[in-house]
């Protein structure tokens, strides 16, 4: 975890949330932009992200200088066990 206050938030595999103001985090706002122009749901539990998406997603995971948790368990994740989720979730 790092000393500032941003942070993604995922659920359902997916970005639910993100507040992301610090300067050094310019980089994971433009990952996340692309993502969100490829269509995105006003609802995670909606969302149906694209191989595409996901690796924005992870992308975005990867230059974060910040915190990624899972809002349904309250979870704290490293990048690596953030990727594995998303990427992985849904599947049997």
């Amino acid at each position: 975890m790092t000393d500032n206050s941003d942070y993604i938030m995922l659920k359902w595999g997916t970005i639910k949330a993100w507040d992301l103001q610090s300067g050094s985090n310019v980089h994971v706002i433009k990952k996340l932009g692309e993502w969100e122009a490829l269509g995105s749901s006003l609802s995670a539990m909606a969302q149906r992200d694209t191989d595409e998406q996901k690796r924005l997603i992870c992308e975005a995971i990867d230059l974060l200088d910040g915190t990624i948790k899972n809002d349904w368990s309250g979870e704290v994740y490293s990048k690596e066990q953030a990727k594995e989720y998303v990427m992985n979730y849904g599947k049997k």
